[in-house]
């Protein structure tokens, strides 16, 4: 061992003490490692930052900008409610679904761009359910990584694998040689992450539930708004086609229009309604009536609408991607105070349509478009969310006091899902179909998502996890000093030397656990490139078959859950779920002695040597 690998280890086992301790945090212990390597004098500095043009660096944020473009759309709120609604808010369920379907699609691509695209959708989850995000994030990362033990193209070890197996002679691996051993693993995954779960710690803020910000059926409620929303289609031959709504004086009679929805060509349209909106025979209109029940029955004959039921169940919740409501409070300057509601014109000069007024914390119930605005007087106003953005930038008159939970959900792409889909698809069969590296799939993806407005720019540099990229790119130029000293080839060595002539099982059981350690600190592709030929060189010697020696060495590889910079996969659930070093070796390592077992007892079974 020479003095070169003695201070490369060094450097390594340094870098693991600090992960382990948590100090300082990870990315930055990538940056140290960058700036001691050229000390060695075993990389060049150009080498050691290298990692930034790396393609899985690259290949990294460009698809945390494809994700973006999914949430951006509410392609990932709908995935993610789509699993939530299939599960019932049973949690079991969800975390079952979830790791099935991240494994499915990782298994027809990369396990690292499957995490990329599943963390948005599992954080949305957690955010309607209120489920922790350390209880998912984990989970998915397993999961990807067992979806490159289903097929030979779900991960580069398996072509690896299959490419030394060819290049010495032998057939190579099919399609779907791994799915045997792919599925009893993730099978046995689901039910260890159903029980670890309850080992991690929930990192949420404290205090997250009672600063929650108001909802929108907490105003419903608070301001008695509950039965008074209609959806009502105007009928070929209604008074209303082809009038003006400022000829209508509707408000006067207690209804306010807040929306109509127009078919158009494709698409229904949301059109906001001002006094100059004309009226068509089949519009649907968004109505907020204070009117006495029998007077609103009387007006629907007299205007011959049909009322249609609510599809969001209240207050058009269903609506709540255009439509949203503001509490704001009239300060004592305004010239607002000591008119009534009706001659403030507010939603004249703000676009905004007062449905509620509070006096201090009494609500208005009646007369509410002739109750004279009092200094301190609490309105709640609804209307499209671009009109509330632009009241709560002008406090002129009207001072905005409380925003809505839901407007964090509001989507700034909400029409250009079936793009977002439709890119995304492309992604992935390009990746699947080899005609361009998984980088310039992304690249072309991440551009596509550009061009049709599903990301601007400052989403786009927002959406990547520097933290992530940084450790990832700061850990890459081990793999580089190792093989460079010699430390690769010692390792290789030894595993020759110790396999002597054991069994078949304890052999493969020995390949396992060398490929295994090795991915702890080189990539898992590389690991792959070294051990592949020393695990043919073993079945040579041997005697035996090499098929079950090359399919251990692809499953070893895959196997990275014992530490958060064992593969790219792990890393990236670090963010989001807040983990330490110490919550990876806590679950990863037991699960990795279970994936042994199941290595050494079923692959000879299968692939008899």
């Amino acid at each position: 061992m020479n003095a070169d690998l003695l201070l490369v280890l060094g450097l390594l086992g340094a870098a693991i003490v600090m992960f382990v301790i948590n100090r300082p945090r990870m990315d930055a212990v990538g940056l140290l490692m960058m700036a001691m390597l050229p000390f060695t004098g075993v990389l060049t500095m150009n080498e050691a930052i290298a990692g930034f043009a790396d393609p899985a660096a690259v290949l990294l944020a460009l698809l945390f900008v494809v994700g973006e473009g999914l949430v951006r759309t509410g392609t990932a709120q709908r995935i993610g409610d789509m699993l939530n609604a299939r599960a019932g808010g049973n949690e079991t369920l969800l975390l079952v679904l979830l790791m099935v379907a991240c494994a499915g699609l990782g298994s027809f691509m990369s396990g690292t761009a499957v995490v990329a695209i599943f963390i948005p959708i599992a954080l949305r989850i957690c955010h309607t359910t209120g489920a922790a995000p350390s209880s998912l994030m984990m989970p998915l990362s397993v999961a990807a990584l067992i979806s490159g033990m289903m097929t030979l193209v779900a991960t580069a070890p398996n072509l690896v694998v299959s490419a030394e197996l060819v290049r010495q002679g032998h057939e190579g691996f099919s399609f779907f040689a791994f799915t045997p051993f792919g599925l009893p693993i993730l099978v046995l995954a689901i039910g260890c992450m159903l029980v670890a779960r309850r080992l991690l710690p929930d990192r949420r803020p404290p205090g997250t539930d009672s600063h929650r910000p108001p909802s929108l059926r907490d105003w419903v409620e608070t301001y008695a708004l509950t039965g008074r929303a209609f959806r009502v289609r105007i009928l070929p031959g209604s008074p209303l086609v082809g009038r003006r709504l400022e000829q209508l004086e509707l408000r006067k009679e207690g209804i306010n229009i807040l929306a109509i929805e127009r078919q158009a060509r494709f698409d229904t349209e949301i059109i906001r309604p001002d006094g100059t909106t004309e009226l068509r025979a089949g519009d649907l209109v968004l109505i907020d009536a204070r009117s006495a029940p029998e007077r609103a029955q009387q007006l629907r004959e007299e205007l011959r609408v049909e009322v249609l039921p609510l599809e969001g169940s209240d207050y058009f919740f269903d609506r709540r991607q255009q439509i949203g409501m503001v509490e704001a409070i009239v300060p004592p300057d305004s010239p607002l105070v000591g008119n009534t509601v009706l001659d403030a014109r507010i939603r004249a000069e703000h676009r905004l349509t007062v449905i509620g007024l509070r006096h201090g914390s009494k609500p208005v119930a009646e007369g509410l478009l002739e109750e004279k605005l009092r200094a301190g007087d609490t309105l709640l106003l609804t209307g499209f969310w671009s009109d509330i953005a632009k009241q709560e930038a002008d406090s002129r008159g009207l001072v905005v006091l409380n925003m809505p939970a839901e407007r964090a959900d509001v989507l700034p792409a909400a029409g250009r899902a079936p793009a977002a889909v439709a890119i995304l698809a492309l992604t992935v069969g390009l990746m699947i179909s080899g005609w361009v590296t998984n980088v310039h799939a992304a690249l072309i993806g991440c551009l596509l998502m550009g061009v049709f407005r599903c990301v601007d720019l400052p989403s786009a540099y927002n959406a990547i996890s520097w933290k992530s990229l940084v450790l990832i790119v700061g850990m890459l130029p081990f793999s580089l000093a190792l093989q460079r000293t010699g430390g690769v080839e010692l390792a290789a060595d030894a595993v020759v030397a110790l396999a002597g002539s054991a069994s078949p099982r304890v052999l493969l059981g020995v390949i396992f656990v060398i490929t295994a350690m090795l991915g702890l600190f080189i990539s898992n592709t590389a690991t792959a490139v070294l051990m592949a030929p020393v695990a043919l060189a073993i079945a040579k010697e041997t005697g035996v078959s090499p098929y079950p020696f090359a399919m251990t060495v692809a499953l070893a590889a895959s196997a990275a859950f014992m530490t958060p910079v064992s593969s790219p996969v792990s890393t990236l659930v670090v963010g989001p779920g807040d983990y330490t070093f110490g919550d990876f070796v806590k679950i990863g390592v037991p699960f990795t002695v279970v994936v042994l077992l199941v290595t050494i007892l079923l692959v000879p079974v299968v692939l008899p040597p």
